[in-house]
């Protein structure tokens, strides 16, 4: 019997216009009414993730950063996964020497030390999620996405980390030509042996301490409240979500999901532009997968 669902944010829950379609808000409210906890577990830091949430009046814990910073229902912080200082370090200098754009999630907000080369790549990057839009419309919702979760833009981000003592939790990194690019950087990564890299775009690398991960983060959750892992559920659609897919009772991919995800979850659902997070949830209790 389930117990807990975790789904993931983007590609998922969330539309086109970065909204919870009704649908799958019913699904969630239905959920909760019968006792299960709803919770998400996304690349997202807490405030990009609130707004959309919020609008759909859902309150719940919340897995950020793929795993690295883990909230309670009232915003409360649990436990973070910080990547120490060195690491971080040496990150960036091969991340440079690549030409290869990054950004650092920490502890107190997002940090970038180029905001034209930002909103190209994320436009960019919005363009591959959603490629119905125009290169203009990605650029002006990249626009509207940085009033709503302000980047902190510093001459150098190394200095920045020391002079005010902030903790990395999460460093995701841009590049248009893609895993021609960033594959074999991923690879170099792989090797360091203390980091995990997943991704959330074909253009983008996510990487984060191998301790936070979404499924390492969710089976905390789960043991935490006394749930065993055979009544987790788990929806996503990149590999940033594959270590909970893998490890709940019941898993879904969407429609729309990477190929390698669709292969490893027990089960499919239809698309984030048809509300598959609802359809999911809704076969899931009233089948009692």
């Amino acid at each position: 019997m389930i117990k807990l669902i975790a789904s993931d944010m983007d590609g998922t829950l969330l539309d086109n216009d970065m909204q919870i379609s009704p649908e799958n808000v019913a699904a969630i409210k239905e959920a909760q009414a019968r006792g299960i906890e709803f919770i998400v577990a996304t690349g997202r830091n807490r405030e990009e993730a609130v707004p959309a949430l919020s609008a759909a009046g859902i309150n719940c814990a919340m897995v950020t950063l793929n795993g690295a910073h883990v909230f309670d229902p009232t915003g409360q912080s649990l436990f973070i996964v910080p990547i120490p200082y060195e690491e971080a370090c040496r990150l960036f200098d091969l991340l440079e020497s690549r030409g290869i754009y990054f950004e650092v999630f920490t502890n107190q907000g997002l940090y970038s030390e180029n905001q034209e080369e930002r909103i190209q790549l994320f436009a960019e990057h919005i363009a591959e999620i959603m490629p119905h839009l125009t290169h203009k419309m990605a650029i002006a919702m990249t626009a509207a996405h940085l009033e709503q979760l302000p980047i902190i833009h510093t001459e150098n981000i190394r200095q920045t980390l020391l002079d005010e003592e902030l903790e990395v939790l999460k460093i995701i990194c841009f590049h248009n030509e893609g895993p021609a690019i960033l594959g074999p950087v991923a690879a170099e990564i792989d090797r360091y042996g203390d980091l995990v890299v997943t991704s959330s775009g074909t253009n983008n690398l996510e990487i984060n301490h191998k301790n936070a991960q979404k499924g390492i983060a969710v089976a905390h959750i789960a043991k935490d409240r006394g749930i065993d892992l055979a009544d987790v559920m788990t929806i996503g659609d990149n590999l940033n979500d594959l270590s909970m897919i893998q490890l709940a009772g019941v898993s879904f991919a969407m429609e729309n999901a990477h190929l390698e995800l669709k292969e490893n979850a027990k089960y499919h659902t239809d698309s984030y532009l048809n509300s598959g997070v609802g359809k999911a949830i809704l076969r899931a209790i009233n089948e009692e997968l």
